[in-house]
């Protein structure tokens, strides 16, 4: 049983990547309105009779989205029950909450329609729910292997930096999507300035907020650069910290050089789709060290009471 419900928990994980590739095609290729205004069904049919291109990648992304809800709440409910563990069962009920809300969001921009600024929440929610699932993952790995679960040493000030660069991360996560749903993928033309009609400057508002995404997403290179630089000079930091931390900037490396491919190449799906995929393997590696960190400050604050 252990073995399968290892299965259970990588095949969900695969599936939530799926559906937050599908999200992304759908925002891509603009096919949100593939369907018309009905859901769950499409066209009011549960197969449409429509298989324009449009419909098509909507109907397949509703399609392993309800399947996806069914494998990952499986997966969730059975870690639930099989571990008493407050850490399991929060992650059980991230997995399940977040995948639920991503879902009504969706619904609703499809028959109600929703502002630009509501619907860039939606790959951030879906990001969330990815990440919960891949934790509660690792987690079912880590309780049901022979070896015992090794604690790492995370000091408090790397804990408290990790916090910040994973808000400051879904803050530039957000302005991408945003920037995706006003259209603005491709309306700076330059890199790594806007470089239209002669300038590097920004002349209108989708400008603008194209180069904010670009500026907020190269300081976020930075930080994390710097952060890893540092870690590696920390002797209180353990080895497997250090390693998963040099991971994580390897994918924010590849965001950045696909990011600038989607520029170059004026908006390859194929691109964009690598683009998606890069920052949610970041964003999953990072909420791994983030629970690793809130581990440490479990310990730490133990061995301060028995102190």
């Amino acid at each position: 049983m252990q073995q399968l419900m290892r299965a259970l928990g990588v095949f969900s994980v695969f599936c939530m990547l799926l559906v937050l590739l599908g999200g992304a095609l759908v925002t891509k290729t603009d096919s949100g309105a593939g369907c018309g205004t009905t859901w769950p069904l499409c066209h009011g049919e549960f197969l449409p009779q429509d298989l324009s291109k449009d419909t098509l990648i909507e109907w397949s992304h509703r399609s392993i989205s309800a399947y996806t809800g069914i494998i990952v709440g499986i997966f969730s409910v059975w870690a639930f029950v099989r571990f008493r563990s407050k850490e399991a069962r929060l992650l059980s009920i991230l997995s399940v909450f977040f995948l639920v809300l991503q879902a009504l969001i969706g619904a609703g921009a499809v028959v109600w329609g929703q502002s630009d600024f509501i619907l860039a929440l939606h790959f951030g929610i879906s990001l969330v729910s990815f990440s919960s699932t891949l934790l509660l993952t690792l987690f079912v790995f880590e309780n049901t292997s022979t070896k015992p679960r090794r604690l790492v040493s995370i000091p408090h000030g790397m804990r408290k930096e990790l916090v910040w660069l994973m808000v400051y991360l879904y803050a530039v996560v957000y302005s991408g999507a945003f920037v995706r749903h006003i259209g603005a993928s491709i309306v700076c033309q330059g890199y790594p300035f806007c470089s239209n009609e002669g300038g590097i400057l920004p002349t209108n508002m989708y400008e603008w907020v194209h180069m904010g995404h670009r500026a907020a997403a190269g300081l976020f290179f930075l930080w994390l650069l710097f952060f890893l630089i540092r870690t590696w000079r920390k002797s209180d930091v353990s080895k497997s910290v250090k390693w998963i931390l040099t991971l994580a900037f390897m994918f924010v490396s590849l965001q950045v050089i696909s990011g600038a491919l989607i520029i170059i190449t004026l908006l390859s799906l194929s691109i964009s789709l690598l683009h998606a995929l890069f920052i949610s393997c970041l964003f999953g590696t990072l909420s791994y060290l983030l629970l690793l960190s809130y581990r440490s400050y479990r310990v730490e604050k133990a061995e301060r009471k028995a102190a």
